[in-house]
């Protein structure tokens, strides 16, 4: 595949300046390449520069208002409402961030509920920006439409990512699990689509039932859950927490985060930070030094993301490659850039 090496600077450039030329805020602009960028530098292309069109078509024809700025409300002792205003979702994950690890030190647990909101890329990166300033955090969000409920054949149901992330002592970076609740992000599909290859067997069903490996069908029909009926079941119950609990679009009711047709999606996210150190009574980090004791004295047992990280710190010093042809419609957006 012909493609451009960019430096991770260059490419957070390139992103801003696309979707500030599509009439995204200069601040919007920024927070979203930012964790455009931080997404494929960690491997999850999907939640990368891909997303960079699609963005830029959303601000361009009003499904998302790129110039809105959140507003964030303390609605309990330790409740945040984040109303992201139909807007980019980056700028309002900031903010509820910025405001939920401090509520979390004062309270012991503090959560954030975000309406109103988009899709919010990589949820394992916000869980882990709360875990580096020392809490335990669950972070979900649904998305629309792709999975049916167990036993169906009509999407009902988000991808609806499920992340956690914790501390670990002394220089370890923080443990973070990150999972959509399907087998395959409906990304990860797009994009096969794109390039005209097939997807695996067990990703998805056609729109009769059947077993498919043609993206299109796939897209058509539904996407299978892991785990079968627990997937499914967990898929409900991120959908009760992120749209229910925060009052916005049910997945069925969300437009799609790909074309322009309808209006904006309206989803939500839920963010919860717990005190780690408050609630174990100072015994957290002991805790957690004797899990990784344990994982060590086992050579065939890694920790979850590590691929990650090693994928995050190559692109660190050697940048990240882009396909050419992605690259090249970036920058048509933003010619000066």
């Amino acid at each position: 595949m012909d493609t451009v090496r960019l430096s991770l600077r260059d490419a957070e450039a390139l992103c801003a300046a696309a979707l500030e030329a599509s009439g995204a805020s200069a601040t919007g602009a920024l927070a979203t390449a930012r964790a455009l960028v931080t997404a494929e530098a960690d491997g999850q292309a999907g939640h990368g520069l891909s997303r960079v069109p699609s963005y830029a078509l959303h601000v361009r024809c009003g499904k998302v208002d790129g110039r809105v700025m959140p507003r964030v409300e303390r609605v309990a002792t330790a409740a945040l409402r984040v109303d992201a205003g139909h807007g980019l979702a980056y700028p309002a994950i900031d903010a509820a961030l910025v405001a939920l690890a401090p509520l979390a030190r004062e309270c012991g647990i503090a959560v954030a509920a975000l309406h109103r909101s988009h899709h919010f890329g990589q949820a394992g990166a916000h869980a882990e920006r709360l875990a580096v300033e020392g809490l335990v955090a669950l972070v979900v969000g649904n998305t629309p439409k792709a999975m049916a409920a167990w036993g169906g054949r009509r999407p009902m149901l988000g991808t609806n990512p499920l992340a956690f992330a914790a501390p670990l002592p002394g220089a370890h970076p923080p443990l973070v699990v990150d999972l959509a609740l399907s087998v395959a992000a409906r990304g990860r599909i797009v994009a096969a689509q794109k390039s005209g290859s097939a997807i695996p067997e067990g990703w998805a069903l056609d729109a009769a039932g059947q077993p498919t490996t043609d993206p299109g069908a796939a897209l058509a029909g539904t996407l299978l859950p892991i785990g079968g009926p627990k997937g499914a079941a967990l898929a409900l119950m991120v959908e009760v927490l992120a749209a229910a609990l925060t009052g916005s679009s049910w997945a069925w009711e969300a437009s799609s985060f790909f074309d322009d047709r309808g209006g904006p999606p309206g989803v939500g996210q839920l963010l919860i930070a717990i005190d780690a150190r408050a609630l174990s009574g100072g015994a957290y980090i002991a805790r957690m030094g004797t899990l990784l004791e344990m994982i060590a004295a086992d050579p065939d047992v890694r920790l979850p993301g590590e691929r990650r990280l090693a994928l995050r710190a190559r692109a660190m010093r050697d940048g990240i490659s882009v396909p050419r042809a992605l690259h090249d419609e970036i920058r048509n957006l933003a010619p000066a850039a």
